[in-house]
């Protein structure tokens, strides 16, 4: 596939003004400068910021000046995008900031802040906070209260009487001025990202008098629209261990699998289609899942991590074995002293008590290969091996 081509379709959901327009812009041989923001409202990036690291990878290849921003101004702000309720809390600069801290080493996974054409690293909070009550008016000035309460979210949550935080309300006015204050011709972010950047578009224009393409990626989500991220709670992290990163891969439905090779990997369009005829055709899709879940572990990692990661999700999952190597957990006098919902909790194995019963209740926790309830009241005993889902599993020594 021609570059320009595949710069402007794998991956790519739409293109505004159009893909013509850019097409005609690149080949002129003109090169942009583009950008891409993340607020650290978390201390994780996951699968689903690949889509748009490995497009921000591409333009980079292609000689264009890309920035990554940090959104330690807008997050203090709250973006509205995807929530359908207004947020309980909301960050500070100083709270982002330290969020921030392990992005970079997260996304140099996929892009290169060093070497040849280096991605160039900002942070929005630095014009952001410096903005004063007159410049601020001028920007709102600039839109119409029809014009962003038109969004769909915000009449989604007015239908079903849900607020609408003025904090969040003026959130895209925030993100759109970051493409004035960096003078930038494109902007590259998630659909649901959209309303947010088209708002930009319209500031550089007005302020810079100038055109401002934007690119939208596809969300990683299942077919039925559900979300691969923070939001949904089903994150994959860049960080979790080669391990954990292919047995969740392999958790995901099988719906993800076209999509995965398309957004996540370098695998050609000619055998993708490949693999969905044979797909179609009856072939068992477990084995082109474990492919997606190779070559994304081998892209965030190494082939040998891959290897080990395929060959333990074989031997653990496929097999029923235990792993070779199981973690051990010593326990003190102060820690639970029955196999319950708090001892989940406590070992990090389930984010809190009512996800800890569903586990217990839809039958993922056993203690020596026998399932629990969580009403058992079973004793803690040296050297038991507890299991949670199908990768986490634990021997516990009971204090001595």
């Amino acid at each position: 596939m021609d570059k320009i081509d595949e710069l402007l379709t794998r991956g790519v959901d739409k293109i505004y003004p159009s893909k013509q327009e850019l097409e005609k812009t690149l080949k002129s041989g003109k090169k942009l400068t583009l950008y891409q923001g993340f607020d650290p409202t978390g201390t994780q990036l996951h699968i689903g910021h690949m889509v748009g690291f490995r497009k921000l990878r591409q333009w980079q290849d292609a000689g264009h000046k890309v920035i990554f921003l940090v959104g330690d101004g807008t997050g203090q702000a709250g973006d509205p995008s995807g929530k359908t309720k207004s947020r309980d809390t909301f960050f500070t600069n100083e709270q982002l900031r330290e969020n921030a801290r392990d992005y970079l080493a997260q996304a140099s996974k996929i892009v290169r802040f060093e070497g040849e054409n280096p991605i160039e690293i900002r942070y929005n909070g630095d014009w952001l906070n410096k903005l004063d009550l007159a410049k601020i008016l001028e920007i709102a000035g600039h839109f119409t209260l029809q014009q962003l309460i038109e969004r769909d979210l915000f009449q989604e949550r007015i239908k079903n009487n849900e607020p609408v935080n003025l904090r969040e309300f003026l959130y895209p006015l925030l993100q759109g001025y970051d493409s004035v204050a960096m003078e930038v011709d494109l902007e590259l972010g998630g659909s649901d990202q959209t309303f947010n950047m088209l708002t930009g578009r319209q500031l550089v224009k007005d302020y810079l008098q100038k055109e401002k393409f934007v690119m939208t990626t596809p969300l990683l989500a299942d077919s039925e629209g559900k979300k691969i991220g923070k939001t949904e709670g089903n994150v994959i992290a860049l960080t979790d261990t080669p391990e954990e990163l292919f047995g969740k891969i392999m958790s995901l439905g099988d719906d993800i699998i076209l999509k995965g090779f398309e957004f996540l990997t370098d695998i050609s369009i000619t055998e993708i289609d490949e693999i969905e005829k044979e797909i179609s055709n009856g072939a068992n899709p477990v084995n082109f899942k474990k492919k997606l879940a190779f070559e994304v572990t081998k892209q965030l990692n190494s082939e040998t991590a891959a290897k080990d990661a395929q060959n333990n999700f074989e031997r653990t999952t496929q097999n029923k074995e235990l792993p070779t190597v199981i973690e051990e957990i010593q326990l003190s006098a102060d820690d639970e002293e029955f196999i319950s919902e708090e001892l989940l909790v406590e070992l990090a194995l389930a984010p809190s008590k009512s996800e800890a019963k569903r586990l217990f209740q839809q039958g993922g926790v056993t203690v020596n290969e026998q399932r629990l309830s969580g009403t058992e009241n079973l004793a803690i005993k040296d050297g038991m091996i507890l299991k949670v889902g199908k990768r986490k599993i634990l021997k516990l020594r009971s204090p001595k």
